[in-house]
């Protein structure tokens, strides 16, 4: 598999609640954060290693190939150094189409999800 996009930002939540939050995203119905939009899908946990490793299927219907890949280390304090990794089989997304998959992963990640931690 080809990486095409990751990025890293710091989450509020230590290791294990994120790992819970991306294992179970509807844990807590009074804090929703993954809300799929019309091309996508819920993704299925496909590997995890408890509590800093999370790989999801594909939550697009145009690339079902793809995975998302969630490492989980600590920060050193309370807080995780949440990593996506998204993995896709060749050929490579075209430019517009990889924007938006990568755009998309900035939003629900580190935005939605971080915004549920109250950040």
């Amino acid at each position: 598999m080809l990486e095409v996009g990751t990025r890293a930002r710091n989450q509020p939540a230590p290791p294990h609640i994120v790992f819970e939050a991306l294992t179970n995203p509807h844990r807590d119905p009074t804090r929703p954060w993954l809300i799929v939009l019309d091309d996508e899908i819920e993704p299925t946990v496909i590997e995890t290693r408890s509590p800093d490793l999370v790989v999801w299927s594909s939550i697009w219907t145009t690339r079902p190939d793809a995975r998302l890949r969630f490492d989980l280390p600590g920060d050193g304090g309370a807080g995780t150094d949440l990593r996506w990794t998204l993995l896709v089989d060749e050929p490579e997304p075209d430019p517009s189409l990889l924007g938006h998959l990568r755009k998309r992963m900035n939003q629900l990640i580190n935005a939605h999800l971080r915004y549920s931690f109250g950040q």
